[in-house]
């Protein structure tokens, strides 16, 4: 769905109606935020597979993480809403071509604080899962090549 609203953006905004530019932006901050909340979801499933490998059971594992990779975005934009929608809207860069416009995030420091700040929190957890599953193998791969020889078969 990213890619799919950020194809049709372009067109959508060429259409010059704030009301549509809007929801297109918004769909796209969304779609943008959800997309890395699902990376980060994942990389903590790598976490519980790799390092929690025993007695990990979560009762409607699934569900929490729908509901955390759907509903965290939801309410980062939903605030970007409520503080102010005209955060959201077309950008144009040269007026000569009605394509050049593109719906999004319009203010500066919503952006850094919306889009920035929270890919880095997603970059910072999955750089975390990732050191710890690496030590991880690390430590099982160095703990079987301190068996004695007459363990292997």
């Amino acid at each position: 769905m990213l890619n799919m609203v950020f194809l049709v953006n372009p067109w959508l905004s060429s259409f010059n109606q704030p009301g549509l530019c809007i929801t297109v932006a918004v769909l796209l901050h969304y779609f943008l935020l959800a997309a890395f909340t699902w990376m980060c979801l994942e990389s903590v499933h790598c976490y519980l597979a790799l390092v929690k490998v025993f007695n990990i059971y979560i009762p409607k594992y699934i569900l929490k993480c729908c509901i955390a990779g759907w509903g965290i975005p939801a309410i980062v934009v939903i605030i970007v809403l409520i503080i102010n929608k005209d955060f959201y809207g077309n950008g144009s860069q040269s007026e000569n071509n009605p394509f050049s416009n593109f719906c999004w995030i319009q203010d500066n420091m919503v952006f850094y604080i919306s889009v920035v700040a929270y890919i880095f929190l997603a970059f910072l957890v999955n750089t975390a899962m990732f050191i710890t599953v690496l030590l991880q193998i690390h430590f099982v791969k160095s703990r079987t090549q301190r068996r004695p020889r007459f363990w292997k078969c």
